[in-house]
């Protein structure tokens, strides 16, 4: 009879655990931070993504936050939430390399002396079919593995975990990284229409959300100038610094783009030529008709007789070696979040029960990035178009409300901008030039950085610490 009882009582309470009734109890341990000597608190979960009308879960979103104990009376701490992109990427890379408390420096894991927690709390998420977090059933996919779908999940999230956390009066922060910078934006948009307007955001390596006047000419030739400095830092640049070649791109490439088609011979040689030299771009690669060739032709022509240089990383011909184990490890371990899933987007997603024997595609494979009705076959040209280029994703529509809407909705909302100077998919001097031509009403708010690294810059130690730092000032300004 004890135990009927027990379980009557646990079906009218709901288990108990940090996040309250009806929620997965949370794993809750407390840890040292050696290098400014104080302890914090790591808390690893689920919430569930609620049906509005029904209350019943249609998926869990997995999530570690890491909290710094406060004085009684104290104001909450900022707290800030933050993600990968993908889709389909799990909130790891950031976790435990830029952000987190606990950093991977090799095969170990070691205290970040870079960690936000001295800044703001932090709230790391997976979105769902990524890391631990999973739909309650399989028919539930379309309602999360989608652009739109996706983004108002996450803002379910951050107003589920500030309820559930008594986190409602804390300054709210959004980081995102390559699509969840993107997401980022389009999730401040959706919580300041709902009346809880988020304070700031950090958009790492990706869609910023911004309206751009630049030039369509221009935005192309500024391109030149991150390829410089790349082929300077693998040593077969002409030597020019970035001055220069920006000069350059701005007063003869961005007009000789303009007038590709009426070019007289002599001057369109003498782009070819320059752009050659500035790019390590081999002449023949270059379409003499348009004067431009895609960033994916730069990455398989600049390394002859080898692999295509990383996209992500233009300086490398590999993808560095990270022990992405041991970041699963540390929540199993350290954390004590005991569970049989395995941790998509780093353990096999072909592991657990399948009565067939069938395991699904992830949910990048099957994301819908729609953001308007297409039919199939202008659908299959945008793939194309998009994969010829190697440029980002399909635009299947356009861009949902996103950053510049979120500050028009919030207007104390400030939004750092940060690219990597070797990342093939962005543009430091394009993105400068975008944030240099914002309207006034938006302009004043949006601090640009660029940094000395690929698309995960803080994977160089320099650029890891400049990025912290900037951060830190950003939630600075908010207090």
């Amino acid at each position: 009879m004890r135990g009927w009882a027990w379980l009557a009582a646990a079906l009218i309470a709901g288990p108990v655990g940090a996040q309250g009734p009806f929620e997965e109890p949370a794993v809750v341990t407390t840890h040292r931070f050696a290098p400014r000597a104080f302890d914090y608190r790591a808390e690893a979960g689920r919430i569930a993504i609620r049906d509005a009308e029904t209350g019943t879960p249609r998926a869990h979103m997995f999530y570690v936050a890491y909290s710094r104990p406060r004085a009684p009376g104290a104001p909450r701490r900022p707290v800030m939430f933050v993600w990968n992109g993908g889709p389909g990427a799990p909130s790891t890379t950031l976790q435990f390399e830029f952000a987190g408390p606990r950093r991977i420096e090799g095969a170990r894991m070691v205290d970040n002396a870079e960690t936000l927690l001295t800044h703001a709390d932090l709230v790391f998420v997976d979105m769902v079919g990524s890391g631990f977090s999973r739909l309650a059933r399989a028919e539930e996919a379309p309602a999360f593995y989608g652009t739109i779908a996706d983004t108002r999940a996450f803002a379910e999230f951050v107003r589920a975990w500030r309820v559930t956390h008594d986190a409602g009066d804390a300054p709210t922060y959004l980081m995102g990284e390559s699509f969840g910078s993107a997401r980022a934006g389009q999730v401040a948009y959706l919580l300041a229409q709902a009346g809880a307007p988020v304070a700031g955001l950090v958009l790492v390596s990706g869609g910023l959300g911004l309206p751009d006047a630049t030039p369509a000419a221009l935005a192309h030739a500024l391109h030149v100038v991150d390829l410089a400095a790349t082929v300077r830092a693998i040593g077969k640049g002409a030597g020019e610094d970035d001055a220069a070649v920006e000069d350059w791109a701005r007063r003869v490439y961005a007009p000789a783009l303009d007038r590709a088609a009426t070019l007289p011979a002599a001057e369109r040689a003498a782009v070819i030529a320059r752009l050659a030299a500035s790019t390590a771009m081999p002449r023949a690669a270059i379409d003499a008709r348009t004067l431009r060739f895609t960033p994916r032709a730069w990455l398989e022509a600049t390394n002859p007789g080898g692999p295509p240089r990383n996209a992500y990383d233009m300086r490398l011909t590999a993808e560095p070696v990270v022990d992405e184990g041991a970041m699963v490890r540390e929540l199993r371990g350290p954390f004590g979040y005991r569970t049989s899933l395995p941790y998509w987007g780093v353990e096999p997603s072909d592991t657990g029960f399948s009565p067939d024997g069938s395991f699904p595609d992830g949910a990048g494979a099957r994301w819908n990035w729609a953001t308007k009705t297409m039919t199939p076959q202008e659908v299959q040209a945008e793939y194309r178009r998009a994969a010829a280029a190697g440029d980002g994703p399909p635009r299947l529509g356009p861009p949902p409300p996103g950053t510049a809407e979120a500050m028009r909705a919030a207007p104390a909302l400030r939004v750092l901008v940060a690219t990597g100077l070797y990342d093939s998919y962005s543009s430091c001097a394009a993105n400068r030039e975008r944030v240099a031509r914002l309207p006034a009403d938006l302009a004043p708010r949006v601090t640009f950085r660029c940094y000395r690294g690929g698309h995960m810059m803080y994977r160089d130690a320099p650029a890891r610490r400049a990025l912290s730092n900037d951060v830190a000032a950003l939630i600075a300004a908010g207090e």
